[in-house]
């Protein structure tokens, strides 16, 4: 019997050492050297310094600029996070379709955006969060559908922002996998340079 748990200590630190140590360390050491800029976080840089993320969403409000979709959360709570744990840095609002909450915000943010844009539908995924709330991209519709607001707040032609959308869009990856997107940070840099 004895020998039967000295056989279960051995292998259960071998495989928490395997498994819990080496794998993980062996995958971070080949995606730094295959995705290197991915795996440091795809971090975005102005004038040296670090501006954001192509992998999260940052929270764009002005007229001047594209927003992303909605976020249940604050997209700056994550600086808050270890102060005050009742913010979140991610996650979904855990609100049912059936939640009268959860029907008026969506309301309210499709009367917002009608009025923006009254000759066109509002396309669902810009009332709608996305599972983490941080989703960095928006599709290319949901672009166009902004692009009438930007281009008055920046007193530019609706053409030259639809060029520069689709100069941003992003194809399927590998062809087939997700759906053509816009990263709304990268859109917003390019937009910025593009009105110096």
């Amino acid at each position: 019997m004895h020998s039967v748990w000295k056989t279960s200590i051995r292998y259960t630190l071998l495989t928490a050492l395997l498994f819990g140590i080496g794998y993980p360390l062996l995958m971070t050491v080949i995606a730094g050297a295959i995705f290197p800029r991915r795996a440091a976080g795809s971090l975005i840089l102005r004038n040296g310094q670090v501006i954001g993320s192509a992998l999260l969403a940052q929270s764009f409000t002005s007229d001047r600029y594209f927003h992303p979709r909605p976020s249940a959360t604050d997209y700056s709570a994550s600086a808050d996070f270890a102060a005050n744990s009742t913010t979140s840095p991610s996650g979904g609002s855990n609100l049912a379709q059936s939640n009268a909450k959860l029907a008026q915000r969506i309301q309210a943010d499709v009367d917002k955006l009608q009025a923006e844009n009254p000759s066109k539908p509002v396309p669902i995924d810009l009332v709608t969060t996305s599972g983490s709330g941080l989703d960095p991209d928006i599709t290319p519709d949901d672009a166009q559908y902004q692009a009438p607001r930007v281009a008055k707040a920046r007193g530019l032609s609706e053409d030259v922002l639809r060029q520069l959308i689709a100069q941003h869009t992003e194809p399927r990856q590998l062809g087939f996998l997700g759906e053509p997107r816009v990263n709304v940070l990268e859109l917003n840099l390019a937009l910025d340079a593009m009105t110096k």
